[in-house]
C-alpha cells in the first residue's frame, strides 16, 4: 500500500507501508569525516531507533552513510523517510559543526532510498554494508570496523 509520496529536488521518493529501506547519503563535496564525526553520526542514527524507525543495520563510512531501516508509525501515520533523514542529517550536522567549531553544510541534500522487496534483498544489503569497510581497505574483518552496527 502506498502511504506517502514526496518529491524532493531531483529524485522521487516513494514510501510503502511495512517495508525495509536501504538509505544512502553522502557528505557535502565528499568531505572525509574525522573519527569523532563518524562517532556522532552513528550515535545519532542509534538515537532514532525505536523512536522514528527500526534500525536493522548502519555503516558510517568516511564520506557516506548506509542505513537499513523500517519507518515506524505514530499518531498521524507512518513517519516519512524525509522526516527521518532530516532528523539524522540535521542533528548530526549540528553536532559535527559544533565539534569542529565551524558552520556550514555537512551533507549533500539528496539521499538515495530503495524499498527492499524480499528477505533475500535485505540479507544482500546487510552483506553489502558489512563488506563496505573491507572493500574500502579500512579493515580486514567487517566486525573490526568501529562505525558498523547491526541488530
Amino acid at each position: 500500500m502506498l502511504r506517502k509520496y514526496a518529491y524532493r529536488r531531483k529524485l522521487p521518493h516513494y514510501q510503502w507501508l511495512d517495508k525495509v529501506y536501504f538509505v544512502t547519503f553522502s557528505t557535502h563535496r565528499r568531505e572525509v569525516l574525522a573519527p569523532k564525526a563518524r562517532d556522532i553520526v552513528l550515535e545519532t542514527c542509534l538515537f532514532g531507533r525505536g523512536k522514528m524507525f527500526q534500525l536493522h543495520a548502519a555503516v558510517v563510512m568516511p564520506d557516506h552513510v548506509h542505513l537499513l531501516l523500517t519507518p515506524l508509525a505514530e499518531g498521524e501515520g507512518l513517519i516519512s523517510i524525509p522526516e527521518i533523514m532530516q532528523a539524522i542529517k540535521g542533528t548530526s550536522a549540528h553536532r559535527i559543526n559544533k565539534y569542529l567549531g565551524r558552520k556550514g553544510r555537512v551533507w549533500q541534500e539528496e539521499s538515495f532510498d530503495r524499498a527492499m522487496r524480499e528477505v533475500e534483498n535485505v540479507r544482500g544489503r546487510i552483506e553489502y554494508m558489512l563488506g563496505n569497510p573491507v572493500r574500502a581497505g579500512l579493515v580486514k574483518n567487517p566486525l573490526d570496523y568501529r562505525w558498523l552496527w547491526k541488530e
